[in-house]
C-alpha cells in the first residue's frame, strides 16, 4: 500500500512520528510518501521542515501555502492555495491513501484534494470538540470526507458515528501523542537548558498561546492579561512557544518578542522545540499555562497541572488536571495561583486515551484493509427505536 503521509505542522509532525516508524518497520505492507507544507516552510515559524526525518520517504512534495498574513481573508486564501497545490501532488504522487491528523485548515484543502483524486483518506482524532476555534467545523468536515477513522477515545468514535460514519470503519486507537510520551527518553533539565541555551530551574511555566479563532476574542486583550498576571509570579521562568499560523496569530507573536525582550534573563520565546524537548519540558514544568491541545492530552500524563485559557479547548474531556479560566486578568491570576497550589500526589494515572500503543493498532487495521471496500462511502443512519 502507497500511502501518503500529510504534515502541516510542528506539532502534527510529532505525533506522527511514531506511527511513521512502525509503518517504515512493516515495508513490506507500506511504502511512504510525505506532503510537508503549512507552518513547516514558513521562516517566521521556524522552518521546521529541517526537523522532519525524510528516510522513511521514497517521495517527499514541499508545498508552500502560508501567506504573509494572518487576517481571515488570509486563511482563506491560503486554503484555497492549498487545494490547487496538494491536487497538483496528489496527483503526481498517486497513493493508494492519504494520512492526515487533526482539524488545521490545511489538512482540510488535503482531503478536500484527495476526494475530488478519488484517493481514500485517514483520518486521525476525529470526533472532538473545540468549541473556541474554527478548527472544530474543519475537523467535522474533514470526518465526511474520509474513510477511515482513528479516533482518540471511545467519546469521540461514537461521536464520529453519529456524524453518519460506518461503526465498521471508526476506531478507538487512543492518542498517538501518548506513544512519544511512553518511548521517548527524556531530556534532563540540565539536557534541556543547553538545548535552548537558557538556563531553566525547576521552576518555571510551559507556555503556549493561540489565537481563538470562533469567538471574536480580541488576541492581544487574552495576550496582554496572561503577561500581566506572569508579572505576580516573578519567581517563575517562562518557556515559551509561539502560536500556529491562525488569525492574529502574528499579534501574539509581536506582544510575547516584546515581553521576552524586556524579561531576557526570566522569559525565552522558541519557534519551535521539537518533540524530544517539549515532552521533556512538559515533564519539568511547574505548570502547563495556554490554550493548546498538549495541556489537555498530553500533560495530565506528566500529572502536571494545565492552566487553559477561554474557550479554544472548551469541547474536549478536561481530567482533573486542568484548571480552566476565562481570559480576563483576575481570573488568569486565581487560576495560576490554583496550579501552584494543586496537589499532585492525589493523581491518580489517566487512561482516558489509551496506553501508548496506537501506532501499532493503527499499522494493524490498516495491514488489513481492503481499500476497494472503503472507497465508496453511503450515510451511516443510527437506529432510534
Amino acid at each position: 500500500m502507497k500511502v501518503c503521509i500529510f504534515t502541516g505542522s510542528r506539532a502534527e509532525y510529532g505525533l506522527l512520528k511514531p506511527l511513521i516508524e512502525v509503518l517504515n518497520k512493516n515495508s513490506k505492507n507500506f511504502s511512504l510518501q510525505a506532503i510537508v507544507s503549512g507552518m513547516h516552510l514558513s521562516p517566521e515559524f521556524g522552518c521546521t521542515a529541517k526537523e522532519i526525518d525524510m528516510s522513511p520517504f521514497d517521495e517527499v512534495c514541499e508545498i508552500e501555502v502560508i501567506l504573509s498574513s494572518d487576517s481571515a481573508i488570509g486563511i482563506a486564501k491560503s486554503v484555497g492555495l492549498g487545494l490547487i497545490s496538494y491536487s497538483e501532488a496528489l496527483n503526481k504522487l498517486k497513493p493508494d491513501l492519504v494520512i492526515g491528523l487533526g482539524d488545521r485548515f490545511e489538512l482540510l484543502s488535503v482531503v478536500i484534494a484527495a476526494n475530488l483524486l478519488k484517493i481514500p483518506v485517514a483520518h486521525i482524532h476525529g470526533g472532538e470538540l473545540t468549541f473556541g476555534a474554527y478548527d472544530d467545523a474543519f475537523r467535522h468536515s474533514i470526518t465526511k470526507m474520509s474513510n477511515l477513522h482513528f479516533a482518540s477515545s471511545e467519546i469521540y468514535r461514537k461521536r464520529i458515528i453519529q456524524l453518519g460514519e460506518n461503526p465498521e470503519n471508526v476506531f478507538n486507537v487512543g492518542a498517538l501523542g501518548l506513544d512519544n510520551i511512553k518511548n521517548v527518553k527524556h531530556l534532563s533539565l540540565e539536557e534541556l537548558g543547553s538545548e535552548i541555551n537558557f538556563q531553566l530551574s525547576t521552576k518555571f511555566f510551559l507556555v503556549t498561546i493561540h489565537p481563538e479563532t470562533r469567538t471574536g476574542l480580541s488576541s492581544e486583550y487574552l495576550t496582554n492579561n496572561l503577561l500581566k498576571a506572569f508579572d505576580f509570579f516573578a519567581e517563575y521562568k517562562l518557556l515559551i512557544t509561539k502560536p500556529n499560523a491562525d488569525n492574529e496569530g502574528r499579534k501574539i507573536i509581536n506582544l510575547l518578542e516584546n515581553y521576552v525582550k524586556i524579561n531576557p534573563d526570566r522569559a525565552i520565546l522558541i519557534d519551535s522545540l521539537g518533540q524530544l524537548k517539549y515532552l521533556s519540558a512538559m515533564k519539568y514544568a511547574t505548570l502547563v499555562v495556554g490554550n493548546s491541545s498538549s495541556g489537555i492530552i498530553e500533560a495530565p500524563f506528566y500529572k502536571v497541572p494545565t492552566v487553559n485559557i477561554g474557550s479554544r479547548q472548551i469541547g474536549r474531556y478536561f481530567p482533573k488536571t486542568i484548571i480552566q479560566c476565562d481570559p480576563n486578568f483576575d481570573s488568569i491570576k486565581v487560576a495560576i495561583a490554583n496550579g501552584l497550589s494543586f496537589d499532585r500526589s492525589k493523581i491518580g494515572n489517566f487512561h482516558f486515551y489509551g496506553d501508548g500503543s496506537t501506532s501499532n493498532k493503527i499499522m494493524k487495521i490498516l495491514s488489513a484493509t481492503k481499500l476497494e471496500s472503503i472507497k465508496n462511502k453511503t450515510f451511516f443512519d443510527i437506529t432510534y427505536e
